[in-house]
C-alpha cells in the first residue's frame, strides 16, 4: 500500500506484515521507503537506545510525516528483528546463519541485549567454519569461551591457517593458535607419541592448553565442550507485550513502587507494635 509522498521526495508503502493499525510507533526506512508501525512497548523495554531517541525526540514517530529515520538498514534486515517479536514460533523455525547473523548486527547496534543472547544461542547450533565464527564473535565481543570448539578444530587440523585466514583474524589469535599447537604437540611428545602433530593430544589436554592461552573461563569452556550432549539452557524469550501493554509503561511502574513502599510502612508499623506489646 502506497501513501503519500514523504517530504515530497517519494511515495511511503505501509508494510503488509508490520505496519499494525493498533501500532503508536512508526519507522521509516529509507533504502525502500517502507513504513513500519510497531508498539513502542518492545524498544523502551528492550533496548537503552531507543530509549534515550525516545525521550529525544518525543514527537517523532507519531505518524508517517514524522516517523523515526532507519538510514543504515534495509527493509529486508528491519523485518528479521521484528520477525523475533511478531513470530510465535521464532524459538523453533529454523532460520539460515545470516538470518542470525543479522539480528545480531542489529541487536548488537541498538542495544537489545535479550535479542543478542538469542542470536548467539541460535547460531551457536550452527555450523560455522572456525575462521568466520572467530572473527564474528570477535566483532560483536562474544563470549570467547564459547569458540574453544572453533580453537580446537584449528589446532587438530593438518596444515596451518593460509595467510588469507590469518589476515582475517587478529595478531593475538594468530599467534595463540601457534603457540597452542606446539604446545599440544610437545605434550603428545611426552606421551609417548613418535613424531608427533598437534592433532596428537588429547581433547582434555587441548583444551586446557587454549583455555591458559586464551586466557578462556575454565568452568565455562570445559561446561561448553565436555558435555556436548547436554540439552542445552533455555533460548531467552523476547517479552511480548499483552494488550494494553502500552498503558501499564507509564501507570504500573509507578503503582507498583507505591504498593511496594505501602507494604514497606505496613510492615514496619507491625513490627513497631509487636515491640510495643514486649
Amino acid at each position: 500500500m502506497a501513501n503519500r509522498s514523504h517530504n515530497g521526495v517519494s511515495p511511503v508503502h505501509h508494510h503488509r506484515d508490520y505496519y499494525l493499525k493498533d501500532g503508536n510507533i512508526t519507522f521509516l526506512v529509507l533504502l525502500k521507503i517502507h513504513s513500519f508501525v510497531s508498539t513502542d512497548t518492545f524498544f523502551e523495554s528492550e533496548s537503552q537506545f531507543f530509549v534515550k531517541e525516545f525521550t529525544r525526540a518525543p514527537q517523532e514517530g507519531t505518524s508517517d510525516s514524522s516517523a523515526f529515520r532507519l538510514e543504515k538498514v534495509t527493509t529486508a534486515d528491519f523485518e528479521k528483528l521484528l520477525w523475533v517479536w511478531y513470530s510465535s514460533s521464532y524459538r523453533r523455525e529454523p532460520k539460515p546463519k545470516d538470518h542470525w547473523l543479522t539480528i545480531l548486527e542489529l541487536s548488537t547496534t541498538w542495544q537489545f541485549p535479550e535479542m543478542k543472547k538469542l542470536a548467539v544461542d541460535q547460531l551457536q547450533n550452527l555450523d560455522i567454519e572456525p575462521i568466520e565464527k572467530i572473527t564474528t564473535y570477535d566483532k560483536y565481543h562474544i563470549d570467547k569461551s564459547l569458540l574453544l570448539p572453533a580453537y580446537k578444530l584449528l589446532c587438530k587440523r593438518a596444515g596451518r591457517m593460509s595467510i588469507e585466514e590469518g589476515e582475517q583474524l587478529k595478531l593475538h589469535t594468530v599467534l595463540g593458535i601457534q603457540e597452542a599447537r606446539e604446545r599440544a604437540i610437545r605434550s603428545a611428545a611426552e606421551g609417548g607419541c613418535l613424531s608427533p602433530t598437534s592433532a596428537d593430544a588429547g581433547d582434555e589436554e587441548l583444551e586446557r592448553i587454549l583455555i591458559d592461552v586464551f586466557s578462556l573461563s575454565g568452568h565455562a569452556a570445559n561446561r561448553q565442550s565436555a558435555q556436548p550432549q547436554k540439552t542445552p539452557d533455555p533460548v531467552p524469550i523476547i517479552k511480548t507485550p499483552g494488550p494494553g501493554a502500552n498503558g501499564a509503561t507509564n501507570g504500573n511502574k509507578s503503582s507498583s513502587s507505591g504498593s511496594s513502599s505501602q507494604n514497606d510502612n505496613k510492615q514496619k508499623e507491625a513490627d513497631k507494635n509487636g515491640r510495643e506489646d514486649e
